[in-house]
């Protein structure tokens, strides 16, 4: 059965395509266009390396130079999400139709971290970013400080909020849920790129601009993928986890500790980085963290623990002052430069021009987001059999109504309902617009 989302040679001239776009852009429908590929290039992406096939999207973004792109869309959408988005909300005659298409757009910088995530997975991925790196070093501090502060307290509760909400109220609740597992991701990121990357402006901006390794320990003290002692998030969901698998390390948790490991262990790092008390100290807490158990399941962890009892009791010397021409990121503060005092605006001609469609536009765009979002491919894309959205066991059935949500079985289904009814009401809600949508227009075309 073939289960291509995209085939290579569309996948090339879909990648030579990929374009940078302005703020004001953003929604537009050449925008959405490109947002409709990435999703698609992310699907067959996740597919091939789920299914340890040929990697072409990898290669093909590799070759063409796109990474830095991929990036910069990322960077622009965050900005648009800061600036635009809270005055698009505020303003009187924003009253759209339907919220699914500004959904898509808060979504798309959740599609592109996954992409980059399953992509600089390897190292050439990485020397092909450029120095677009220091771009997403940067973005990544950003998401880990919000991961390991108090806040990710709310992000991560987002999911749960039970309470009546205006659609635009409920478009918020959905940003602050996705920007947590958004958050989550890079840490991948992170892991990946102190793993791979050599640049000296690159170690420079991790360990000494940002000192990354204390936010780690910092994500490893608070564990915010972690609550209440019984439960993780887990591929997407929070999932009860049994008593005996309490100590089991989850992906998260090894993305950190290898991300700490690179580094604190590579040569280089350990030449640049300044082991001060501060430093040195909030490195210390980690030893009470790495106990056999934990070790066991990731034994490189040995030489990490080996180090520190090593530098509990030595005072290394500080970095030597070297001349240094470092290269400083330009993404984020040229996006703001550019648009400082439009953000209104901007909001205001996309509330005109882009999130004010025609009946016919929308029409269109249910059409073509059916397409992207084929539940049979990505039900073959998954690289496990779905979850039960209750109890977290290997589910059969599918909730009847919107066809989102897995359960193990009916008991699960009416115990889950509660939590599981505001979403599916609105994705049910949606489809049977686009199909009624889709009635008037073929009746509207015999007439």
């Amino acid at each position: 059965m073939d289960t291509s989302v995209v085939l290579p040679v569309e996948a090339e001239g879909i990648i030579r395509s990929l374009d940078i776009f302005s703020l004001k852009e953003v929604g537009s429908a050449r925008w959405f266009r490109q947002h409709e590929h990435i999703e698609r290039l992310n699907m067959q992406a996740i597919l091939n390396a789920s299914a340890m096939h040929d990697e072409f999207v990898k290669e093909l973004l590799v070759s063409f130079g796109k990474i830095p792109v991929l990036v910069h869309e990322m960077i622009l959408v965050e900005v648009w999400k800061q600036k635009v988005f809270p005055i698009l909300c505020q303003l009187q005659d924003f009253n759209p139709k339907c919220t699914f298409h500004l959904y898509m757009l808060i979504h798309h910088e959740a599609t592109i971290i996954n992409l980059l995530e399953t992509v600089l997975f390897h190292k050439d991925s990485c020397e092909a970013a450029g120095d677009s790196l220091l771009d997403l070093v940067d973005y990544c501090h950003r998401k880990l400080t919000l991961l390991a502060s108090e806040a990710t307290k709310g992000h991560a509760a987002a999911h749960d909020r039970q309470n009546q909400l205006s659609p635009i109220e409920e478009l918020q609740t959905q940003n602050t849920a996705l920007e947590f597992e958004i958050s989550l991701k890079a840490v991948s990121v992170l892991s990946y790129i102190a793993d791979h990357s050599d640049s000296i402006s690159v170690i420079n901006r991790v360990l000494c601009t940002h000192n990354m390794p204390c936010v780690l320990v910092q994500l490893i003290e608070s564990c915010p993928w972690s609550r209440s002692g019984v439960e993780k998030y887990i591929n997407g969901k929070w999932q009860r986890i049994p008593a005996e698998d309490h100590l089991k390390m989850t992906k998260l948790d090894g993305q950190v500790w290898l991300a700490l490991y690179s580094l604190i262990l590579k040569e280089e790092c350990q030449r640049k980085y300044d082991f001060n008390n501060f430093n040195k100290n909030q490195l210390l807490k980690l030893r009470s963290f790495l106990t056999d158990v934990l070790i066991d399941q990731l034994p490189i962890l040995l030489e990490l623990q080996r180090f520190l009892a090593h530098l509990a009791v030595t005072d290394p010397a500080p970095p030597k002052k070297e001349l240094i021409l470092e290269q400083i990121p330009e993404m984020w503060s040229q996006i703001v430069r550019d648009n400082s005092g439009k953000w209104k605006a901007i909001a205001k001609y996309q509330v005109k021009e882009t999130f004010s469609p025609s009946d016919s536009d929308l029409q269109h765009q249910a059409q073509r987001l059916a397409q992207t979002y084929n539940l049979d491919v990505m039900e073959r894309l998954l690289p496990e059999k779905p979850k039960c959205g209750s109890c977290g066991k290997e589910a059969s059935k599918r909730c009847s109504r919107c066809q989102i949500e897995w359960y193990c079985n009916r008991p699960c289904q009416v115990k889950h309902w509660p939590k599981h009814k505001k979403a599916c009401q609105l994705m049910t809600d949606t489809m049977e617009r686009i199909q009624e949508d889709m009635q008037i227009e073929s009746r509207d075309n015999l007439l």
